[in-house]
């Protein structure tokens, strides 16, 4: 799968689950080391055990039942859950070697996620005002199937997206999702879809070209 993405960008596929502390710190020591020229930019596909993640922008009121651990991710956004069956990806890129753009690299990734679960056959999309990405429940209401969430240091950034894929939807019910309590949280496996990570991840990387070719190159040196 490894041929879907720029030679300058490693790939590492995570089997089992892993911590998200431990995820956590790997990403700051990677963040450091390629501002500092020292390591490749980074895709990092995996699934975390339970636990319930802080943005910037959480409120206390929106954590309503801490059944699992609560960590502060130092990303933008509110409460999250993470856990077994949702695929996360871990996207660490330059900047200063792509545009300088952080509005445009979330767009981007958000435009990498729907065009894959397109090709599953799930049409999705953005809402305005609602971060995340969206689709048609099978109730025929919206609801979230994906979450955004990005930190940029030193110009590179962290941390990236999750896709349910057939996560326990009940341990969403201790956190109001990314501060929005109105709209409910699906997932692939809800809608009928049942699918192995590896197979996400083959579509995932499969328009990954098209995810690059949306970051503007940038030939300015630091």
């Amino acid at each position: 799968m490894t041929e879907y993405l720029p030679p300058e960008i490693e790939l590492r596929v995570s089997d089992g689950l892993v911590p998200y502390r431990e995820a956590l710190a790997a990403m700051e020591d990677r963040n450091r080391a390629i501002a500092a020229g020292d390591a490749r930019e980074l895709v990092w596909l995996l699934e975390h055990p339970p636990v319930y993640t802080a943005g910037t922008s959480a409120g206390t009121g929106e954590l309503l039942d801490p059944r699992f651990e609560v960590v502060e991710a130092g990303r933008g956004g509110r409460y999250t859950y993470h856990g077994p069956g949702q695929r996360i990806g871990y996207v660490l890129l330059d900047l200063t070697r792509r545009g300088r753009d952080v509005r445009a690299f979330v767009h981007a990734l958000e435009g990498w996620v729907i065009d894959t679960l397109a090709d599953l056959g799930v049409d999705s999309w953005r809402a305005p005002g609602r971060i995340g990405i969206w689709t048609r429940d099978v109730d025929g209401g919206e609801a979230k199937i994906g979450a955004i969430g990005v930190r940029v240091r030193r110009w590179v950034t962290m941390h990236g997206f999750s896709v349910n894929l057939a996560p326990d939807l009940g341990h969403f019910g201790g956190i109001v999702p990314c501060g929005i309590a109105e709209y409910g949280v699906t997932s692939l496996d809800r809608l009928g879809i049942r699918l192995a990570p590896g197979a996400f991840d083959a579509a995932l990387l499969a328009r990954a070209s098209r995810f690059f070719a949306g970051l503007k190159p940038c030939k300015e040196n630091r």
